[in-house]
């Protein structure tokens, strides 16, 4: 890391497993700040700074996004195909963060340019070693230009 909070935008419509993840950085102090929207439609405002995250002090860049697939208003995919597609956001790395385990889920993520696919384990114990791992790995020891 190089000392700078690192913004985590988390779009998951489960709120069980939003605050799996928020607890899970809290504890592990891995996120300096996160950032929560329900659905694909809210990701996208926040990320083109519409509506109520027009003030760019109040949505700022994430270093990364976890995106689940199966959202309301907008899918994830659908969601993942527009930041790869524009050049001022196609940086950020974007993280699958779901519960599907279908290949043919994971070759269109990867197509559509995702950095990582992760499958949420069912188990608890297991979903907060996946988010303790992913903290380390995403947020301290990968390099990332932006």
């Amino acid at each position: 890391m190089k000392g700078e909070p690192i913004i985590i935008l988390l779009v998951e419509d489960e709120e069980a497993h939003a605050e799996i993840v928020r607890r899970n950085f809290e504890i592990s102090r891995i996120a300096n700040r996160l950032i929560h929207v329900a659905d694909g439609q809210a990701a996208l405002d926040y990320l083109y700074r519409r509506n109520e995250f027009s003030d760019p002090a109040q949505s700022p860049r994430p270093g990364v996004i976890l995106l689940d697939l199966r959202l309301p208003k907008v899918d994830g995919l659908e969601v993942l195909k527009i930041i790869k597609a524009d050049p001022k956001l196609h940086k950020i790395p974007v993280v699958i963060l779901t519960t599907s385990k279908a290949e043919a889920d994971m070759i269109k993520a990867y197509d559509n340019h995702v950095n990582s696919y992760l499958v949420k384990p069912v188990d608890f114990t297991q979903f907060n070693q996946l988010m303790e791992t992913f903290g380390f790995y995403w947020l301290a020891w990968n390099q990332n230009p932006l």
